[in-house]
């Protein structure tokens, strides 16, 4: 293609083929403006997850289980996050309802960082501190051109206050429907066989006017299992589900896509044509079409649907869960 012509995110590559337009998408364009947070369980029941510490710890060599998954997790959701930099904190620390920060980090400071677990193990697992934090935190990056957010919540316990994170978390959706804050939503996974299945299943089937499904959520049977099974969970979450239109410049619409935005886009367009918009969850990204050159080879590519790389879905597993 010539150096004049100009490729606007979210696309990577436009080509014209008479009055034919095959567009490729660099990413999703909805995980643009994505803010994520990532709050791990720091109650009682994690601390021989994270192995002993002190004299302890001298004793014999120390096993921390939660360390390299943490690791993975957020070198993964950095990749996700609009800066690269990800919001960590324990939740379910000290007398149960206290949140230790941990900080901002980016995937290159994940993969030495040490997570110990934190300096005073909960007495309960209350999440209802873990909303209002993202949402506090959400509120403040609005301000800095975050357009939507990503909470990843990880527990092995049933929680404290289950009623009230439902309650909470119908108040967030009204003020989302109403306009007052960005879209959310919430990967809550479970892990081990002390979780409670059919608290989690009550939070993540609530669906709320205008909003549809906050939450989805997963069981894993074991800690090494976590860190797969969220980059599964968000993937999925993140994927374009409403799909697309694409429009002229008068407005007029060319196509629409159905379910999933795939990553290669091809149109018709008039043969005076010069731009296109795609419309997708409720953004709108315009696209100067190149000129047409005949000495391009072109290649059609096969429609797949847009999907940052993860790895394989973790096996089944006697906790299936859901995702919604």
């Amino acid at each position: 293609m010539a150096g004049h012509e100009v490729i606007v995110r979210p696309f990577s590559d436009v080509h014209r083929m008479g009055n034919k337009v095959v567009a490729t998408l660099l990413h999703d364009p909805t995980v643009e403006g994505l803010d994520v947070a990532l709050y791990m369980d720091g109650s009682a029941s994690m601390e021989d997850e994270y192995g002993p510490r002190g004299v302890l710890a001298k004793l014999a060599p120390v096993k921390n289980l939660v360390e390299p998954q943490m690791r993975w997790m957020l070198e993964y959701l950095a990749s996700k996050d609009r800066d690269g930099q990800v919001r960590v904190a324990y939740w379910a620390t000290g007398d149960g309802s206290q949140l230790e920060e941990v900080g901002l980090l980016s995937a290159v400071q994940a993969k030495e960082f040490r997570f110990p677990g934190p300096r005073a193990y909960g007495k309960a697992t209350v999440m209802l501190p873990v909303l209002r934090d993202f949402v506090a935190h959400m509120k403040q990056q609005v301000q800095t051109g975050a357009r939507r957010g990503l909470a990843v919540i990880i527990t092995d316990s049933q929680l404290s206050d289950g009623n009230d994170v439902r309650a909470y978390a119908t108040q967030v959706a009204k003020e989302i429907a109403a306009g007052r804050l960005p879209r959310m939503s919430f990967v809550f996974v479970g892990v081990g066989d002390q979780v409670d299945e059919e608290q989690m299943e009550e939070i993540s089937h609530e669906t709320y006017p205008g909003v549809g499904h906050l939450w989805c959520h997963r069981i894993a049977d074991r800690m090494e299992e976590m860190a797969e099974l969220v980059a599964v969970l968000v993937d999925e979450t993140m994927t374009v589900a409403a799909g697309g239109t694409i429009y002229d410049e008068q407005g007029k619409a060319l196509k629409s896509y159905e379910g999933r935005l795939p990553a290669v886009l091809e149109f018709d367009v008039p043969p005076e044509c010069k731009a296109f918009t795609l419309e997708v969850a409720g953004q709108r990204f315009t696209q100067p079409i190149p000129e047409e050159h005949e000495d391009e080879d072109h290649h059609e590519e096969e429609e797949e649907p847009v999907r940052a790389s993860a790895p394989a879905p973790a096996p089944a597993r006697k906790h299936g869960g859901h995702r919604h």
